[in-house]
């Protein structure tokens, strides 16, 4: 090959880099429904558990649209099932606004939950098994990238999207949701019609579904599968029960540190909060999936849930604010790393050509999270609210101390 096409396809696949982080970012908007749990609470009187209710079906359905993407991907390709996922994510803003303007909660389960989520997943894991396929020399470092747009959605929806648009329309919470749906849908269909497969990996349509998941269906019922799932389960668990009400509870844990803010104030501080650790959640998709070229996968994922655990266990004992903000960043930055080193630990454990089914079906593992953190939290803040914070701490550390136990037994790639 000469020297002008091999500076052509490194400048291809650094943009389809560019690209694939684009889309992730617009998908990763969904951290920041913490931002809109208040408001929506306050303007339509649900509690606690029925608005988070939405955010927890929207990661179910991340999760499990995105097992049976993985499967499909190889027939596929990424152009149409990413395309799928865009659009079907858009409509989800389109009906929650709708469901608003009704005043439905099941009509906003259905579409920010049930096809919003659904878009979700088949976004989600599209370009980050395409981008491992482009950086075959430096897996962890490209899905790290990619992933790291994810992290950073909330930053963009919480301090800028969501904000201005409210101001905007005056508080309209169905106007807000309208237009976001709209600007998702040029954003992330552009973003999904670049991507592609790179040259040598072959034409995609020659591998069929079955013939996919049949291949790669010994590997799902291996002790090492079962548990690099209940390893990530764990990790994922004791993060988004925190993601999922970081802006509540730093409200909260304000008001009872004697802040007298006013409601607008405090909810300026929720978001801020939200921005600021979205950036440590995108970082550490990168910064984690890097360290793991080098020190390996298994391992830095026991340096990540080990130096959690002891976090956990402050975050318990304390009721100070700002030590509950420091800390959470450092969750924020383990909750992304396992997300940024995931991708590589799959493709090397179970090998490259299985990545796309395998990595599809583990992410399972963030759509049983999905579920289990968030109810719990909401279970936690409903019924025992003077005690919520130091509660749903107790429970993340214990997510995170059976992660890191599970973690012990996972061997090397077993032969092939």
């Amino acid at each position: 090959m000469s020297r002008e096409a091999r500076q052509m396809g490194e400048k291809k696949r650094w943009l389809m880099v560019v690209m694939a982080t684009v889309l992730m970012l617009c998908l990763g908007t969904v951290y920041a429904w913490s931002y809109f749990q208040v408001p929506i609470m306050e303007e339509y009187g649900w509690n606690n558990a029925q608005v988070s209710l939405t955010f927890s079906l929207a990661i179910f359905f991340l999760g499990s649209s995105a097992a049976i993407g993985g499967i499909f991907l190889p027939k596929l390709g990424p152009r149409p099932l990413a395309l799928s996922g865009s659009i079907l994510f858009s409509l989800g803003y389109v009906l929650a606004g709708f469901a608003l303007s009704l005043r439905s909660l099941p009509l906003l389960y259905i579409g920010y939950g049930v096809i919003g989520g659904t878009g979700l997943g088949l976004g989600y894991v599209t370009p980050v098994a395409t981008i491992a396929k482009w950086f075959p020399d430096k897996k962890g470092l490209a899905t790290g990238i990619v992933v790291m747009g994810f992290g950073f959605g909330a930053l963009a929806m919480s301090k800028i999207l969501a904000p201005s648009l409210l101001a905007w329309t005056n508080g309209d919470l169905v106007k807000v949701f309208y237009y976001l749906s709209l600007l998702f849908a040029v954003l992330t269909i552009a973003s999904s019609l670049s991507l592609a497969n790179p040259p040598q990996s072959g034409v995609s349509s020659s591998v069929r579904p079955a013939e996919a998941f049949k291949d790669a269906k010994p590997y799902l019922a291996s002790k090492n599968f079962i548990l690099v799932w209940i390893m990530f389960f764990c990790n994922i668990t004791a993060g988004i029960a925190v993601v999922g009400f970081q802006s509540p509870m730093f409200q909260d844990l304000l008001r009872r540190s004697g802040s007298n803010l006013s409601g607008t104030a405090l909810a300026a501080m929720g978001a801020t909060l939200i921005g600021i650790t979205s950036l440590f959640n995108g970082f550490g998709r990168f910064l984690w999936g890097a360290i793991s070229d080098r020190a390996g996968r298994i391992k830095t994922f026991r340096i990540m849930l080990g130096s959690q655990l002891a976090v956990f266990a402050v975050l318990a004992l304390t009721g100070n604010p700002w030590i509950f903000a420091v800390l959470l960043c450092w969750i924020l930055l383990c909750y992304g790393g396992g997300f940024g080193t995931m991708p590589a630990t799959i493709s090397e454990l179970f090998g490259a050509g299985r990545m796309t089914v395998i990595y599809g079906v583990v992410l399972t593992a963030w759509a049983a999270g999905g579920v289990v953190g968030p109810q719990i939290t909401a279970f936690i803040k409903d019924n025992f609210p003077d005690r919520a914070s130091s509660l749903s701490f107790i429970v993340g550390a214990v997510f995170i101390a059976l992660g890191f136990l599970t973690s012990l037994f996972i061997g090397k790639k077993p032969k092939s």
